[in-house]
């Protein structure tokens, strides 16, 4: 007969038992022998008893002698993951367990197995554990457990119809037999779990006969069963199954010569005649049955080859860094926790395709099952994201199931999805998802599978997940990665570029590969060239883009997406505006008066851009742009915005931060008689605390709003800023960073004819300047002013420059003239409406009776001083003056009362929140304790006063370190301009 007209017919149940234990021969030849190969690393190893004890570590067997410690390895192996009891393994190996020495001699053997190879890699999977010891490897690195879960996948595979997948997978199991089972050891343990090896292969033999016979495989068959039934002549299945190959493949006759042969051998060996399915197979035999035939090539079932996806795209060559990421990944991937999805998030172009691919190729060894990839298209320009039946179809297709075996609704597919994935090994990577919606069907079942998502959104409500953001590169790691991709001898021969170019890049993978292919692209340009085309704003995002990658484009497809989702037409409006302001942080309430929009919808359209990773976390409650995404957040402000919106916007901004500003400066100097150019409301600061907290936090956002505010229309606004700037920078010394800002500031109240504003500012510029050590350039700043003020027609407040001319003279050593600067102050100062200056200026007059050696003039001024300022200041005020009452004591020689009045100080300074004052205080004190030999007290002094530089960044760590490991610390530089 052909196959054409052959049908599958049932055959009986089993109804021998093992004869001889002798495997015949080699599975069918096609099949190749599994292998599970050891991923990179030292951390696999390969245990094989399906036939002679074998191990494989790094792809290298490894040699075990002697019969103890093959047995001790393989009874570990039988239970590999569980717990075996000390005296269990004894009773097994030894044959005695009570036996004196046998502990002793089992703990040798064990140290002698981790010796094995590599000690690093056997000691890791042979784990002392209280009671006995375990094999902590995975169970499918050892052939008999890998070969049980391949024959439980088979039969579930069949089961639910795909006799195709079964197929594959009963062939690989059956294929990694290669002899009898524990063969070297004798011991009733090893021949009970020899026998029970044997007996399920033969039944997984049987089972995939009946799969080959429906398919039409029977010529194979028969040449393969010969052997099976003669090693096993009274196996009646076997025997049934040999009987049908062979008619159906046109030799009945031979099928009824081993029908005689297996009753022959029934009746010598086990007194019995055969079973009645297999003379009723004997009888149809006889008189030829259509019922055994296959009646149309329809009816066979397809079966095919093994087929193991491996879907990985190609790794990187390029790939570079990411050590500690990489590792963290592959802890979830390799390990046997409840947490079996390793979820990848950041921003786009910033590496997490490139991380994930790079890790799976290093771990696809552990999934015997294979690797599966789909890329989701959750953020590809001119691409929707797949839908999650889309996406099903693709994996279901890579399991072994198309067309219409492919359930129709997605709740159908996703249950077939978990069902054929209950039992496997593999690993899906699942690429740059959209987000949770629409990869929680597609994370596979089993508890041995494992789930590598990547995804520009952090997927937190997805269950057992380890979620790990990623980060741009650090600057070495970035080096390193441009060096790769333009040679190291191009990158060399240009430091300075060099580092141009990886700081506009921004530590963004992407970026930096469009850098490298441009630089390889031409080779004829320098790293210089490039670094100024970077470093025009107007065209980096032109530069970072090339073939077919672009960062802009890759920016565009998050933002597009914005106006889709729920909730994202406030995400979009407010990109487009922080464009605009470009601060370099943002919180809710800043936001929102950018925006005129209430602070709670303002916050929840900043978390849906840092959702989409539009923007990104600059601390609690706080937002920011990577360089790059601020540059394109500004094109498309200046593309969308009105002029109208544009210009309400900065406005709304400017006043938000100069209401705050000025609010700061008043509660700094309540008595100050300036105007405000804002109405304060009541309280927009509840103390000073929290008033030094917020001037922490915006710092930045000051600096760069008032830079950019030069360049705006509103001259009442910038300048008001400006000049409610001072008083709380130079409580924490950072007015020095205002120095351009006042320059230009002065040179737009001049062109305005704010003479007020102006005269404020060069006094500003004045000190700033004195406080540099630049006097001179001091001078003729509030020389300049006393113009100014004269012009604002408001000569009282002369005053300030005239006591500023008399310090500078002061520290030039022209005392005559600093004390005619005090004297012209004094006359000209109302000490009813301004008793704050009366009392600085008298405290500055006696740091020149000092210097003159008038100290007990010195020490009266000082005091009246003093007394002065307790009235208006006890803190602020009280406290500098008993600093400066400390300092003449010191000049004359009296320590211990110098002492004594810095220690009165310095918590008043505290207090005052002026840290400034306070460190040159707490300097002053050190200084002198240190005179008095009190060391250890000084060098504690001068700590807390280097702490509250490097707190307010005037000097680092290592700096502040560097000076206090002085025998004698010097003054440090932001110190030595003041007294």
């Amino acid at each position: 007969m052909t196959s054409a007209n052959r049908h599958g017919g049932s055959t009986g149940n089993p109804a021998g038992t093992s004869g001889s234990r002798n495997i015949p021969a080699a599975y069918p030849p096609r099949v190749v022998r599994l292998r599970i190969r050891p991923t990179r690393g030292r951390d696999t190893m390969e245990i094989k008893y399906l036939g002679p004890l074998e191990i494989l570590a790094e792809d290298k067997s490894v040699p075990v002698a002697g019969r103890r410690r093959i047995g001790v390895l393989a009874r570990l192996a039988v239970e590999a993951g569980q717990t075996v009891r000390t005296e269990q393994i004894l009773a097994d190996v030894w044959g005695d367990s009570s036996a004196a020495t046998a502990g002793k001699q089992l703990h040798i053997v064990v140290s002698k197995l981790r010796e094995l190879h590599d000690p690093t890699l056997i000691a890791s999977v042979i784990a002392t554990v209280p009671g006995g010891y375990r094999l902590t490897v995975e169970r499918d690195q050892i052939d008999a457990h890998l070969f049980s879960r391949l024959v439980e996948r088979a039969r579930s595979a069949r089961s639910h119809g795909s006799a195709g997948t079964a197929d594959a997978l009963f062939r690989r199991a059956l294929g990694l037999w290669r002899g009898r089972p524990l063969s070297e050891l004798d011991a009733p343990w090893a021949r009970q779990e020899a026998d029970r090896l044997e007996a399920e292969r033969l039944a997984v033999l049987e089972e995939h006969g009946e799969l080959r016979l429906a398919a039409g495989d029977h010529q194979a068959l028969t040449r393969e069963y010969v052997a099976h039934v003669e090693a096993h002549p009274v196996r009646e299945r076997l025997v049934a199954q040999l009987m049908l190959a062979l008619h159906r493949s046109s030799r009945t006759p031979d099928a009824l010569a081993r029908y005689r042969n297996a009753r022959r051998a029934l009746i010598e060996q086990n007194g019995v005649e055969p079973s009645a399915e297999l003379r009723r197979l004997h009888q149809a035999l006889l008189v030829g049955d259509p019922v055994l035939d296959l009646a149309t090539p329809e009816q066979q079932v397809k079966v095919r080859e093994p087929d193991v996806p491996a879907e990985l795209p190609g790794a990187s060559s390029a790939f570079t860094a990411r050590t500690a990421e990489a590792a963290e990944v592959r802890a979830v991937l390799g390990s046997n926790g409840e947490r079996t999805v390793a979820a990848i998030h950041g921003p786009g172009g910033i590496g997490k395709s490139a991380l994930a691919i790079h890790v799976a190729h290093s771990m696809a060894g552990r999934f015997t099952d294979g690797v599966i990839y789909v890329n989701l298209h959750g953020s590809t320009a001119g691409l929707d994201p797949l839908s999650p039946m889309t996406a099903l179809r693709h994996l279901l297709r890579s399991l072994g199931l198309d067309g219409s075996a492919v359930p129709a609704q997605v709740g159908e597919a996703a249950a077939r999805y978990r069902s054929l994935t209950a039992a496997c090994n593999l690993l899906v990577i699942l690429d740059n998802a959209h987000g949770v919606d629409q990869v929680r069907a597609l994370v596979p079942a089993g508890p041995r599978c494992r789930t590598l998502i990547t995804s520009r959104a952090a997927l937190t409500t997805l269950d057992n997940t380890a979620q790990l953001q990623l980060s741009a590169l650090t600057a070495a790691d970035a080096e390193a990665l441009l060096t790769r991709l333009a040679g190291v001898d191009r990158i060399q021969d240009e430091p300075d570029a060099l580092q141009e170019i990886l700081q506009l890049c921004g530590g963004v993978p992407l970026a930096l590969r469009i850098a490298g292919a441009r630089l390889a692209a031409r080779p004829d340009w320098s790293l210089r060239e490039l670094a100024l085309r970077l470093s025009d704003t107007t065209r980096r995002l032109d530069t970072l883009a090339y073939g077919d990658l672009a960062v802009r484009a890759s920016l565009a497809v998050s933002h597009q997406r914005l106006g889709e989702e729920p909730g994202g037409q406030d995400a979009d409006a407010l990109f487009t505006l922080l464009g605009l302001i470009r601060l370099p942080t943002f919180t809710a309430a800043s936001t929102a008066a950018v925006a005129g929009w209430p602070e709670h919808r303002a916050e929840a359209a900043l978390e849906h851009l840092l959702d989409a990773r539009l923007v990104e976390s600059a601390g609690p409650a706080r937002y920011e742009f990577h360089d790059l995404v601020g540059l394109y957040a500004s094109e498309q402000a200046a593309r969308v915005l009105p002029e109208n919106d544009r210009a309400a916007a900065l406005d709304r901004a400017h006043r938000h931060y100069l209401l705050n500003i000025w609010a700061a400066k008043f509660l700094i100097n309540p008595n100050d008689v300036l105007r405000s150019p804002v109405e304060l409301p009541a309280a927009v600061f509840a103390d000073q605390a929290q008033m030094g907290r917020w001037l922490e936090a915006e710092r930045d956002n000051l600096l760069a709003l008032a830079t950019r505010c030069l360049d705006a229309p509103d001259d009442a606004v910038v300048l008001d800023l400006v000049v409610g700037l001072h008083d709380p920078f130079s409580r924490r010394g950072w007015h020095l960073q205002l120095t351009d800002i006042y320059a230009r500031a002065v040179d737009l109240a001049d062109r305005v004819g704010a003479w007020e504003s102006k005269a404020t500012l060069r006094g500003f510029l004045g000190w700033a300047y004195r406080d540099q050590g630049r006097n001179d350039a001091a001078r003729r700043q509030f020389e300049l002013a006393l113009g100014d003020w004269d012009r604002a027609d408001l000569p009282k407040r002369k005053v300030t420059a005239l006591n500023h001319l008399g310090i500078i003279a002061l520290l030039t050593g022209r005392w005559d003239e600093a004390l005619d600067h005090f004297e012209t102050a004094l006359a000209l100062n109302d000490d009813v409406e301004r008793p704050v200056a009366t009392a600085v200026i008298r405290n500055n007059r006696a740091h020149v009776y000092s210097r003159q050696g008038r100290v007990e003039e010195a020490i009266e001024e000082a005091l009246a001083a003093a007394a002065l300022w307790s009235a208006v200041d006890p803190n602020l005020g009280a406290g500098n003056a008993n600093d400066s009452l400390g300092t003449i004591y010191r000049r004359a020689g009296r320590l211990s009362e110098a002492v004594e009045s810095c220690a009165v100080a310095a918590p008043r300074l505290r207090a005052s929140g002026h840290h400034l004052k306070e460190a040159v205080c707490r300097w002053h004190l050190g200084a002198t304790l240190h005179a008095l030999d009190r060391h250890d007290e000084a060098r504690e002094q001068y700590r807390k006063a280097l702490d509250l530089l490097v707190g307010d960044l005037l000097l680092t760590q290592r700096e502040a370190d560097e000076i206090l490991g002085q025998d004698v610390p010097e003054t440090p530089a932001p110190l030595k301009n003041l007294f």
